[in-house]
This record gives structure tokens, C-alpha cells and sequence, in this order.
């Protein structure tokens, strides 16, 4: 309950307790109120209704400091259109086409209509709809879905110093494709810029984990010069065995990198791979499965390598280290940093 739902309760239970008593001087004895109050009370609920009995602000907005009509119009389309953004990749996403508002800006838009949180923009959208009879894009079906069904997933703080110095390796399960099978998602992420890779499979077994890393991970940084020092994982089947004769295990040795694996028990602890693959999955499978029949592995790898390349060359990112640029740009400027701990390590 809100205080001014609190408000609102307080003054109707001073009308109710006056009907009840019949008394208005002993309800407003009771309460601790003048009679003065209470018949203003009385006369904003006959006016207005429980409206009327909410708290009115005296504070008067500065005109001066709002923005253009044009620039809060912009603010209240990307509202509706991607309710699933915050402020800020809101704020970002709109700079990109030329609208320059602040994360604040667009909090302070969205709080004069009412709209300031994901469940209250929602709500604004599922009325706009059935007020003017529109159909969902699949953003929005994807917001309305991720409302019903998004779980928290709890992220530790990752020690993470530059680009390579630790990749994130998780396994995704797509779902089941008639005539093709189960399809599985090896799913890497670099933690300090958010560079992500994706390749799918018809199984989930130590040399497709292998896989993913030689065909997609390592020529990236090989071609960019920076080695990867360190893979987390879970504790699957498909990364952990026998050092001696299990082909993940031994393809890290073979290429000099560091193998960590999580908390027992606790697959949170690779928080950003659960995250990561939550944004795949809202952002590309659920739109994808809604408009396209996919007869192979291999058509919908080529859906999936066109929206990598949009996450990773022009998706906006949010994270700590990103501040609102794409993961490949965040990339790009950290290879000074990691070039120059890399001469600075001894072990390198």
C-alpha cells in the first residue's frame, strides 16, 4: 500500500465512522480532526469520489524545464512500443535516432503519465489496445510474455579485468523441432565487454562445448590478438570430467586456458550466461518460433547469426562496463587495457 493509498484509507474511515457513529463531532474526536476537516473531507469524496480524497500536490512545474512536445511525444512512443526498456536503454536507444533525452528525462516523461515502472507501462499498453482495437508487435507480446514468466536471477559480482580475461560458457535448451530433434544453444560471453557468441546443436556433449570455442571464440580473439585466459562454467557433464580424457577439458589445456566452474549447487553464480540467454530468448526464439517454421539446424542458425550480429554491432547495452554502447564497441575501446595488463602480467 502506497501512502497515498494509506491517506485515502485514513479520510474514508472518518466518513464511515461518522455515518456509523451518526456523530460527527465524536468521529472527529476520535480521529483527532476539526469538523472543518472533516466537511472538506466530506465534500471533495461527493465531488471527485475517492479521487477527491487524495493528497494534491502544491508544487508547481517549472514550464521552462520541460522538453519539446516532439522529444516527450518520442519518449512516450518508445514507452509503448518496447515496455520491456528502462530509462536508461531507452534514453539510449533513442539518441540513436537523434532524440537527445536523459535517463532522468525520460523517467520524469514517463512519471507524469504514469508509467515510471514495467508493470504500469503494461498496463497503459494491454488498455491502449483494447481502447483502439491494435495488434501487439511481437516487442510487445515479447514484454507481455516476459511479465508472466521471467524468473529473478540473482548475478554475483564477476572479477572480470579486461576482454578475454574471463569468457562465461553455459548451455541453452531451444526446445524440441520435429523431424530435427532437441536443439541445444552453446552460449559464450565475454564478462567484460559483453560480447556474446551463440551456435546451435542436436546435442549436448563435451565436443560441441569444444566446438563453439574453436569455430567461433578463439578465431575472434585470435584475430584481435588477445588471448583467453579463463572459461566459467557449471558443472555439466558436457564441461566437466576426467582432465586426462574429456575432449572439453582437454581442448582448454591444448589452448593454455583456465578452467573455473561454479558454486555446487549454485548455477547463479554464472549469472550473466542465465542472463544473457533470457535476452536471446525474448529477443530472437519467441519472436522467431511465432513466424517462422524452421525445418533444420541450419536455417535457424542463419536467423540466429543475423541477430548476434545486431546484438553485439548495434544493440545498446546497459551493463556496468557497456554505460550504453554496443558490446563490440565496449570491446574495441578496452583492447588498450587489456594489450597493456597483458605486457604488465609476468604469467602472459
Amino acid at each position: 500500500m502506497t501512502a497515498q493509498d494509506r491517506i485515502v484509507k485514513n479520510k474514508m474511515s472518518l466518513i464511515e465512522l461518522a455515518e456509523y457513529l451518526q456523530n460527527v463531532s465524536e468521529a472527529c474526536k476520535i480521529h483527532g480532526v476539526s469538523r472543518q476537516h472533516f466537511y472538506d473531507i466530506k465534500k471533495a469524496y461527493e465531488e471527485n469520489g475517492l479521487e477527491g480524497l487524495k493528497d494534491k500536490t502544491r508544487r508547481k512545474p517549472c514550464m521552462k524545464n520541460r522538453v519539446a512536445p516532439e522529444t516527450e511525444e518520442a519518449v512516450l512512443r518508445i514507452a509503448y512500443e518496447k515496455p520491456a526498456y528502462g530509462q536508461l536503454r531507452a534514453s539510449n536507444e533513442l539518441r540513436k535516432q537523434g532524440v537527445l533525452v536523459s535517463a532522468g528525462g525520460v523517467r520524469s516523461i514517463w512519471q507524469r503519465y504514469n508509467i515510471e515502472t514495467f508493470d504500469k507501462r503494461l498496463k497503459k499498453l494491454e488498455e491502449k489496445a483494447a481502447k483502439e482495437g491494435i495488434l501487439y508487435t511481437e516487442d510487445q507480446l515479447a514484454a507481455l510474455e516476459k511479465a508472466q514468466q521471467e524468473k529473478n536471477i540473482s548475478i554475483d559480482e564477476i572479477d572480470t579485468q579486461h576482454p578475454g580475461y574471463l569468457l562465461a560458457q553455459d548451455t541453452f535448451y531451444v526446445g524440441y523441432i520435429k523431424g530435427v530433434g532437441r536443439i541445444y544453444q552453446q552460449t559464450a560471453i565475454d564478462t567484460y565487454s559483453a560480447v556474446g557468441f551463440a551456435k546451435l546443436y542436436t546435442a549436448k556433449v563435451p565436443v560441441t562445448a569444444a566446438d563453439i570455442l574453436n569455430d567461433r571464440v578463439l578465431p575472434f580473439f585470435e584475430n584481435h590478438m588477445i588471448p583467453i585466459m579463463r572459461v566459467l562454467t557449471d558443472r555439466g557433464t558436457e564441461y566437466c570430467g576426467a582432465p586426462e580424457k574429456h575432449l572439453y577439458e582437454l581442448f582448454l589445456q591444448m589452448n593454455d586456458i583456465e578452467h573455473t566452474m561454479t558454486k555446487a549447487k549454485s548455477p547463479q553464480t554464472n549469472g550473466i550466461c542465465e542472463r544473457f540467454n533470457q535476452t536471446i530468448l525474448n529477443e530472437f526464439y519467441k519472436p522467431a518460433f511465432r513466424r517462422t517454421m524452421y525445418k533444420s539446424v541450419e536455417q535457424m542458425q542463419e536467423n540466429l547469426d543475423f541477430y548476434m550480429l545486431e546484438y553485439n554491432e548495434e544493440r545498446t547495452h546497459q551493463g556496468k562496463r557497456c554505460k550504453g554502447k554496443t558490446p563490440m564497441q565496449t570491446f574495441l575501446d578496452s583492447l588498450p587495457l587489456a594489450r597493456e595488463k597483458l605486457l604488465n602480467d609476468p604469467a602472459s
